[in-house]
Parts: structure tokens; sequence; C-alpha cells
């Protein structure tokens, strides 16, 4: 037997395969971090643009309230987006445990909201803010450009869990535009953060979880 017919002949299905691949660029965590970076920081800068910030959080006037509603709000939001940047690659060993623990931290808001609300005679009297739509309709508004980068990142990589990606989008975007909003509200009582401030996130959840999935299929 030659050389010749111990060739294997190949497989024109293999060929006809491959003939359609073509090289793809890698996704890197850092790209994707810079990119909801420059999302929030444009989105921080809209609302001075739009509504001006509260110079008073800087200048020491706000409530320990303020501080520490925003700052959980933003943990959530942190953690809820490297959770998503991570999902773009999945990997053995990927851990998403992160935003659970974040959201149980940043429920304590809403929870000591409705504490508080409990301990007055007329606590219902508190829900008629009258900037808590604004500022709930604003941290809605202002999640838009972080939820279009996130979604952007997760359709150029390939997430194996559309369901729970949907939902730490709908989490990360608004738990971060609400803290932007956020900013620029003066109002810094445990009700009006805990209630207007915490309601975004939960309807960015239930958004996120059940309208985005067809978009991050691949």
């Amino acid at each position: 037997m030659s050389p010749d017919d111990k060739r294997v002949t190949p497989n024109p299905l293999i060929e006809q395969m491959a003939a359609d691949l073509q090289p793809v660029r890698s996704i890197k965590f850092r790209d994707g971090l810079i990119l909801v970076a420059l999302a929030v920081v444009v989105t921080v800068l809209a609302v001075e643009l739009f509504d001006g910030l509260w110079r008073g959080a800087f200048a020491g006037q706000a409530s320990a309230f303020f501080v520490i509603g925003n700052g959980l709000l933003l943990i959530l939001g942190c953690a809820s987006a490297n959770s998503v940047l991570k999902m773009a690659a999945p990997r053995v060993g990927n851990s998403h445990d992160g935003p659970k623990w974040a959201m149980a931290m940043a429920a304590v808001l809403p929870v000591a909201a409705f504490i508080t609300l409990l301990g007055h005679d007329h606590g219902m009297s508190a829900l008629d803010d009258p900037y808590g739509l604004t500022c709930f309709g604003a941290g809605l508004l202002a999640s838009v450009g972080t939820a279009g980068a996130l979604i952007y990142w997760l359709r150029k990589g390939a997430p194996v869990s559309p369901n729970l990606a949907g939902l730490h989008v709908g989490v990360a975007s608004t738990a971060l535009g609400s803290v932007a909003y956020g900013l620029a509200c003066p109002i810094d009582g445990v009700v009006h953060l805990g209630l207007w401030h915490a309601a975004p996130v939960v309807v960015g959840a239930i958004i996120g979880r059940y309208a985005l999935p067809p978009l991050l299929r691949w």
C-alpha cells in the first residue's frame, strides 16, 4: 500500500462548516468594566445638566441615611454589574453569589422605611411624598444607559443563563441609576430613600427577569 493510499479523504461537511468561521476578538473583563463606568459617568453628567447635583451632599449637609442608602444601592449595583460582566464569558468556577448578599444588604433600606412608618401614628401620610414619583421615574430613566451598556456586553459574549443575566442587568442598572439621580435629591429621610429610591430596583429586577432574556439568547 503506497503512502498516498493511507491518506484520509477530507470530510466535505467539516470543510463546509469551517468555511464560514471567522476569527473574533475575545472579550476582556476590563473592557466591560470601562464600558459600564463610562455609562454611569455619562448618566451622572446628564443628571447634573438637567437637574443639578445636590451640593449639600458634598458639603457635609447630608444625613447618615443619605450616605447609607445610596451606599447600599451602589454596592448592589456594582456587585450585580460585576456578575453580568462575568456572565458574558462563562467559565468553570464563576460564582454569582455576590449579588445575593448585596440584595440582602440593600433590602435593609426598604425594611427600615416600613418599620419607621409603622412607628408613627400617621405613618401612611408619609406615602404622600410630592417628590416620590419624580425620584422613582427619574431613577428608572437614569438606568437606561447602564442597561444598554450591559446588554451590549452580554450580546458580545455567550451567557448560558439568560434569565439570571437579565435579572442582574435589571438590578445593576436600576441600582446605579437610582444612585446617579439620588445625587440630585436633597430629601435624605429614611422613608423617602427606602421607598422611592429602592422601588426602581424592584421594578428593574422584574423587567430584567421577564423582558430581557429574549435579547440575551445567542
